[in-house]
């Protein structure tokens, strides 16, 4: 039996080092690994001992809770990362200052929560699968802490944090589908590695907050905790305890607790959707038939004429197309109701991959984002005076072929209060080519800016028209006003951890399999 876990004894702090004859085997067959099945605790007092023993060759450093909290500054709240469902997460450092041999570097450091949605059993996993898989785009286990009621966990710092910070943050530049592409692509690749080792390893928990990302956007798999061993032989799925997120679980796994590959692949198509649209997977602030993302979405994604529709926004139509085209048509395949439908994660890397390289992207104007408390008055009266140079916009061909019955105008896209107290902002279209002539004035210091593409009329969007009239040295001349088109809000957006996700977790009983 799997034994009692809660009252391990301590160990001392230590690496786990294995013999040479140890070393050689797992380098020459790095899937030939160790599962929960395999390991069999007797008591709770040999815990620390069992795996030291278990994951021999590993090159986890096992670290006494005194050690971490020098590392973190006691757990400092100005070394907070955020929280999860595991527990909190500080940011430290190790050095060999620490533990002789210790490369230097910033480390994420998680505590489990006692009292936390995760208990010890997925604290386990968590080391068992992490400290024997290795891979590019898996978040990199250093050591763990397992000493008296602690239990902690050590990894590689990943400083961008994670997809879902990076997409649904508020009032920044959004991610460019190039890098939304190769996020798409390193987690794919995490997945497919975990998919078609010698053990099969279903992830089981595919969602944004689980994703972190490096100072490169290259995307790594985190919190193993609700992994399991996939199916061998000639069994086709897994039997367990429907747990996940959400939003993110495949609909069969929610109604029979079978769980296969398939599985992941389908939380893989909303997470491709959430990086399409820009929108959470459940998003109760929107009306109710949008609540359902896949529900919302996936009827138009084979649709070319209606992709538009759902696109995020915020990329301003600086997208390919045809990528665009190709990554909707995946995404449906990956969430179809029917799990053998689904494509493979490494058909899915496949088909991803060389959308990276698409080159179909509009290049348009900049915007420049002004803070709300400079009024449309204000900036048409520095404009009127000559102070902000040559605001005509850059011509796409779609505007080019208007020009003969539209009048250039400026273009003002106001992003409309929340309610909550926050500051608006107002896009203001310059002419790219031309952005040199523009006088510093307009855009204050600390003010963000960031290129968008041609004028694309939006399908779905409310447009609203009216005239007013420029006073230039005196004298009124008529002239168009600008298009203002309202955007829908993006939904609950979040700054801090995941832990303010509307994600909810899903469970068919108490923790544990």
């Amino acid at each position: 039996g799997e034994g009692d876990y809660s009252s391990p004894k301590p160990v001392a702090a230590t690496k786990v080092v294995a013999t040479t004859k140890d070393v050689v085997a797992t380098k020459t067959n790095s899937f030939n690994r160790i599962s929960l099945t395999d390991l069999s605790f007797p008591s709770a007092t040999t815990l620390s001992d069992d795996l030291s023993i278990s994951l021999a060759g590993s090159n986890l450093y096992v670290f006494t809770h005194a050690e971490l909290k020098i590392i973190t500054q006691s757990f400092s709240s100005s070394n907070f990362l955020g929280e999860g469902g595991f527990g909190p997460v500080h940011k430290g450092f190790i050095d060999d200052k620490v533990r002789a041999g210790l490369e230097p570097q910033p480390v994420a450091v998680k505590l489990l929560d006692l009292h936390g949605s995760q208990g010890h059993k997925e604290w386990l996993t968590e080391v068992v699968f992490l400290g024997q898989l290795r891979h590019q785009h898996l978040v990199k286990l250093i050591g763990y802490c397992c000493e008296e009621e602690h239990r902690l966990l050590v990894y590689e710092y990943l400083p961008r944090g994670s997809l879902e910070h990076q997409l649904f943050r508020r009032y920044s530049a959004s991610l460019p589908w190039s890098t939304r592409m190769k996020i798409a692509v390193g987690a794919a690749k995490g997945v497919a590695f975990l998919h078609e080792a010698k053990k099969p390893v279903i992830y089981r928990d595919f969602k944004a907050s689980n994703i972190l990302l490096d100072s490169d956007y290259n995307a790594k798999l985190s919190d193993f905790g609700l992994a399991k061993d996939g199916p061998e032989g000639d069994d086709t799925h897994v039997s367990t305890r429907v747990m996940g997120t959400q939003g993110y679980a495949a609909p069969e796994y929610i109604m029979t607790g079978h769980l296969t590959a398939m599985s992941d692949v389908y939380s893989f198509g909303v997470v491709l959707l959430e990086l399409l649209t820009g929108r959470r997977s459940v998003d109760k602030t929107r009306p109710p038939r949008e609540h359902n993302l896949v529900e919302w979405a996936r009827p138009v994604l084979n649709d070319a004429r209606k992709l538009s529709r759902i696109m995020d926004p915020r990329l301003e139509g600086q997208y390919s197309e045809s990528g665009a085209r190709k990554a909707a048509a995946l995404a449906y395949q990956c969430l179809s109701h029917r799990p053998r439908n689904r494509p493979s994660m490494s058909i899915v890397v496949n088909t991803l991959e060389p959308l990276q390289n698409y080159v179909d992207i509009p290049i348009g104007p900049f915007v420049y984002t002004v803070p709300s408390d400079v009024s449309n008055n204000e900036v048409q009266k520095e404009s009127s005076n000559g102070n902000t140079g040559n605001t005509t916009p850059a011509e796409t061909p779609k505007e080019r072929s208007r020009r003969n019955s539209t009048s250039t105008h400026h273009r003002r896209n106001q992003h409309q209060s929340n309610g909550n107290g926050t500051t608006n902002h107002k896009h203001i279209v310059i002419d790219k080519n031309n952005a040199n002539e523009v006088n510093n004035e307009v855009i204050k210091d600390g003010e963000e800016y960031y290129d968008t593409p041609k004028e694309k009329k939006r399908e779905n969007g409310h447009h609203h028209r009216s005239h007013h009239h420029h006073r230039h040295n005196g004298h009124r001349h008529p002239q168009k006003s600008p298009k203002t088109k309202s955007q829908n809000e993006l939904g609950h957006e979040q700054n801090g951890s995941h832990s303010n996700s509307p994600d909810t977790s899903i469970t068919s009983e108490s923790q544990g399999n």
